[in-house]
Formats: structure tokens, sequence, C-alpha cells
């Protein structure tokens, strides 16, 4: 089964959608998975997993209601108040949801401290203890935090995404590569290939641009811990979904088939621990 494991769905709302600026103005509509299906369909992508784009409660139980009618929708990543009181509390509510196989905060958005701090590695550490995962989502400058995030939650699964969003478009390899290999040193840590034709120069990147960056994630991470995600829409104000599917195809060529079948789909089914058909 393929798995594109790094969608993004929203009704937009000009106010809670404020970080969609003038120039993604073509992201200011509606993104809804039967949008999305003609696109898997010419991928040969079988499965998705969703990712929360607003930080609310709201957000996940949306995503989760797509989940109960959208047969591609196998995975959804919400939110939750990570350093909430009663977060065990918030976190029963969604009891039984099959498709709820982790949690994102924003943290790029946060001081570069944030995930270091107590409260939040106690936040993480109970999503971990209910079999969630927790996405990454950090700047370079971030990597360190994160990094003592994971050495504090050792039983947590975390996903990086967007390879921690290197410099592409400045051609900036250090110090985004030291800390990525500091980070990958914890082998409950995995990394999506995705995002990264919105770091390089819109419209105007090519695979040459890419390829240092997908070799210094394989090199730190190995082609085991390593899942392909697209970053639709939002990866539109750069690339289409097929610009985004063939560059890391053309990229993983050099792979062994059972590489690239982890690389699209085994692993984010195994990260995620989704309900997936065999089709070996």
């Amino acid at each position: 089964m393929r798995i594109d494991a790094h969608q993004h769905y929203w009704r937009y709302d000009p106010r809670r959608d404020s970080w969609i600026t003038d120039e993604m103005a073509e992201l200011r509509r509606d993104f809804l998975p039967p949008d999305a299906a003609p696109l898997l369909a010419a991928g040969r992508i079988d499965g998705v997993v969703a990712v929360q784009a607003d930080s609310s409660e709201a957000e996940t139980d949306f995503l989760l209601e797509w989940a109960a009618k959208a047969p591609s929708l196998v995975g959804v990543v919400g939110w939750v108040d990570l350093r909430a009181p009663d977060l065990a509390r918030r976190l029963a509510r969604w009891e039984g949801q099959p498709a709820l196989r982790g949690f994102r905060h924003i943290a790029q958005a946060e001081p570069d401290d944030f995930l270091a701090r107590d409260d939040v590695a106690r936040g993480v550490g109970v999503i971990g203890e209910r079999g969630y995962a927790f996405d990454l989502l950090v700047y370079p400058r971030q990597l360190a935090a994160a990094e003592r995030l994971v050495a504090r939650c050792d039983g947590v699964r975390f996903v990086l995404d967007h390879c921690a969003k290197p410099a592409i478009a400045r051609h900036g390899l250090k110090p985004w590569r030291t800390a990525l290999r500091r980070l990958a040193r914890h082998e409950q840590v995995w990394c999506k290939v995705s995002g990264l034709v919105t770091e390089a120069a819109w419209r105007s990147w090519s695979d040459a641009d890419l390829t240092p960056y997908l070799d210094e994630v394989m090199a730190a991470f190995g082609p085991g811990r390593l899942l392909f995600g697209s970053d639709w829409p939002v990866c539109l104000v750069s690339a289409s979904y097929a610009e985004v599917l063939g560059v890391i195809e053309r990229w993983s060529a050099q792979l062994s088939r059972p590489e690239r079948e982890q690389l699209f789909g085994k692993t984010a089914a195994a990260v995620y621990r989704l309900e997936t058909r065999d089709e070996s």
C-alpha cells in the first residue's frame, strides 16, 4: 500500500488561516479529500495521513469526521493542548477513534526552547503512553530542543516533519546537517521526506537543489526510517502534486525495491500503526 504520510485539509477561513499570506493566495480556498482523490489516483497513492493545520481540538474533530467517510484517509495527526492539566481527560474523549494515530504542535511558531520545557515533555509523555506518535515541526535552530525532548521521552515514537525545513533556497547545509544527525541518533525518531519544495526557490527549484538534502537525511536516518509526504496542498505554492511525487521517486530510484516500499508506505504504516491492507 502506497501512503502519502503528510497532507492537510481545510475549509478556508481567512481569520483562522491568516498564515496563508498574499504570496500563497492559491491556498485561499477549501481543500478536502475529494479534491485530492484524482491526484492520489494518478500517483498510485492508496492512503493518506492527514496532519493538523490549525491548533484546536476542533481541527482534530474535523479531520476525524473526514476519516470516517473518506476511504483514502487512513490516519490523522491531530492537535491537543500538550500543557493542559487535564490532558488525559481531553485525550479520553477520542478513545475508540481508530483513525487517530498521533498529535502535532506547531513548534516552529514557538520560542526555540519550547520543546525542551518540562510541561511539554510531560504532555508528550502522556500522548506516548496512550500509543500515539508525535510529529515534530521545527526549524533547524529548534532541533537541539527537539533532541532534548526525544531524550526525555524515550518511549514515544517521533516523526520529524519536512526534514526540519533546511534552508534550501540559500543552499544552507550547516548547521542543519549537524543537528539533524544528532537527532537521528535516537532510534525512536523517523523523518518525513516532505515539504522540501517550499524551502527551495519557489517555481525555480530543480532536482539538483533538493538532492543534497535528500542525501543527508538518508545518511542520517537510513532508508528504514524515512517516509514520503507531499505536504499537499501547501506544496502548490512551489510545485504540483505530481512534481513533488516525481522528484522523490526519481531520487529514490537508487534504493532497492524493498527500501522504496518502506519509503512509500510501509514505514508510515509501522510508525503510525495504521490499519492497511497487505499487498505483498
